[in-house]
């Protein structure tokens, strides 16, 4: 699922088959087996959350899941963003208070 930059043959060195709503896909990946079928497993249970909620089309309910789960990311990746500039300016706040409290050679 996660490629590298090197050509796509050589990190694509597995196949898993999976079965997501009834339908058998065959997936090449380099990412573990469990891994892979962890991901599907996933990606049903919401599937099922929004079948149980009423949404009775399988096509509609997988879309509206991706679009949930794309959701997730997005807001992980923002908030990873934010962590890290917040981190990279309180360690700027602590250099600026151990510059001060360090006494100068006279």
């Amino acid at each position: 699922m996660r490629s590298s930059t090197t050509s796509a043959s050589s990190t694509l060195s597995s196949r898993v088959e999976l079965t997501l709503l009834g339908q058998t896909l065959t997936v090449r990946t380099a990412a573990e087996d469990d891994y892979v079928r962890s991901l599907a497993r996933y990606l049903e249970s919401r599937v099922a959350t929004l079948r149980e909620a009423g949404v009775q089309d399988p096509t509609k309910a997988l879309l509206l899941a991706a679009l949930d789960i794309t959701d997730e990311l997005f807001r992980a990746r923002e908030d990873k963003d934010k962590t890290a500039g917040d981190v990279g300016a309180r360690l700027g706040a602590l250099l600026t208070l151990l510059e001060q409290a360090t006494p100068k050679p006279s």
